[in-house]
């Protein structure tokens, strides 16, 4: 079904900020001690499948678990990590690094399949790459590496876990089925971690709002919309992420924006840019 113009920006819109509100979200509870990382995890994960569940039945479909074990490992392996790594990094910093991560997946991915860059592109990617090492260097406002490099490991399971879902059918009903495969391997590491619980009402419901709204809700909506977007259009879009979870960073959180992070987000989101919109010149 055909959207319109300003049904499809609105939808696009509030998909980009249900991403950027999981950075919100995770950040919230993790930085206050309101629930443990383990813990956000499985909830969030819980609530994402029952959320998806019950948009698959609202749509009068049989609720079948789909999808595919090595997918929702890819998933797992994501949203644990992004958990953990929010216990030490600002919003902003923890979604450039995952957005880094993953379009460096993707790009990497095309190249290993044999795609050629052009030299533009080769300058984006390398403006890139130079802005997550200028984040990284160490210094007094360099995030903390462990944290880092968990982020990076998030970004690079959501790089796999995207490539893999391309051409699977439903995008919708595939999710639901790796949500609902991925909330054992949860309840495994909450296990692992039971000494350190910790759960404050406030911090499970900063999980339920990120998982059934912020991730099942917001997948749906942005799955609804890619059919409507071109691909390149679809990339670009999703620099703002990002960006908006900066200002939030900043109006909900208090975070300061460094100068630090503010050219490496520059140089970062500036490359892929440039990577993205040089394969529709290429295209033309």
């Amino acid at each position: 079904m055909k959207m319109s113009s300003l049904r499809l920006a609105v939808t696009t819109l509030v998909a980009m900020l249900a991403f950027a509100g999981n950075s919100l979200l995770c950040r919230l509870a993790l930085s206050d001690g309101l629930i443990d990382a383990a813990t956000f995890t499985l909830v969030r994960l819980m609530s994402g499948a029952l959320m998806l569940v019950a948009l698959v039945s609202w749509q009068r479909r049989p609720v079948v678990v789909d999808g595919s074990w090595q997918s929702a490992t890819a998933l797992f392996i994501y949203a644990a990590g992004f958990s953990f790594a929010y216990v030490s990094l600002s919003a902003a910093t923890g979604a450039l690094l995952l957005f880094g991560a993953v379009q460096a997946t993707m790009i990497g991915y095309g190249l290993w399949l044999g795609e050629k860059l052009t030299l533009r592109q080769i300058l984006g990617a390398l403006l890139a790459i130079a802005g997550l090492v200028i984040l990284l260097l160490p210094g007094l406002q360099a995030p903390p590496l462990f944290g880092s490099m968990l982020m990076l490991m998030a970004g690079v399971a959501w790089g796999m876990y995207s490539l893999r879902g391309r051409g699977m059918g439903d995008p919708t009903f595939i999710t639901m089925g790796n949500f609902v495969r991925a909330v054992p391997m949860a309840a495994v590491l909450s296990a692992l971690f039971i000494q350190d619980i910790e759960a404050e009402w406030s911090g499970l419901i900063y999980a339920v709002v990120s998982g059934a709204l912020a991730s099942g809700a917001g997948y749906a909506l942005w799955y609804a919309v890619l059919p409507h977007l071109k691909s390149v259009t679809a990339a670009t879009v999703q620099l703002s992420v990002p960006v908006l979870a900066a200002i939030g960073g900043v109006v909900f959180l208090a975070e300061p924006i460094t100068l630090r992070l503010g050219v490496a987000s520059m140089a970062t989101l500036g490359g892929v840019a440039m990577v993205i919109l040089s394969k529709r010149s290429v295209g033309k």
